[in-house]
């Protein structure tokens, strides 16, 4: 009977405490490594063109770092009414993302790259897409919400794991990409590029 592992330890191009505990959920071994990068959308960019190149651009920022491994990378955005919201600024900002989001269906999209951080750079690219309805919320919901400081540090200022599932009717789609990492795709990729070697 043959009980090796599947789940080949990444290096995790992101110091996101989310994408780890989703790792550390599945079992997955892993490093993090912090990418800094410019994050401002170009111009006439989409919201999966801005992702993927994102997820690549922090991968390959990593990678500069090693000699070997399989780096990960990854990039959410959420998308309402083709408006791109990232993480708030300030407070004012979360609230202005969360009265866009209030019932309202959105998209959470997630680019995922992975490359071998060697000579023969082998790399996929490619994004899941999350629908997910927001129940209307009233000022005073908003102001509670945003006082509790979850929106800081989050794309479309919430995170699905804390209160703000108070305010969830509605999710077609995976739940791990809203929360910040799809974990099953990161697995198929991961497989298709063992394939490839």
């Amino acid at each position: 009977m043959n009980n090796r592992n599947p789940l080949e330890k990444l290096i995790l191009a992101s110091r996101s405490a989310r994408r780890a505990e989703i790792l550390r959920a599945a079992g997955w071994p892993f490093a993090a490594v912090a990418a800094d990068i410019d994050e401002s959308p170009r111009q006439g960019e989409d919201a999966v063109s801005y992702v993927k190149r994102l997820a690549l651009s922090k991968a390959q920022r990593v990678a500069r770092e090693f000699t070997e491994g399989l780096v990960l990378g990854a990039d959410t955005t959420v998308l309402v009414e083709e408006e791109m919201l990232g993480q708030p600024l300030d407070d004012d900002d979360a609230r202005r993302m969360l009265k866009l989001l209030s019932g309202k269906w959105h998209e959470v999209l997630t680019g995922v790259a992975l490359l071998r951080a060697d000579e023969h750079a082998q790399r996929l690219v490619d994004h899941e897409t999350t629908r997910v309805r927001f129940a209307r919320m009233s000022e005073e919901e908003i102001d509670w919400y945003v006082a509790t400081g979850e929106p800081r540090g989050k794309a479309g200022a919430y995170g699905i794991q804390g209160p703000a599932a108070l305010f969830v009717e509605e999710i077609q789609g995976d739940y791990f990409n809203i929360v910040g990492l799809p974990v099953r795709l990161v697995y198929e990729l991961i497989r298709k590029i063992k394939q490839e070697v």
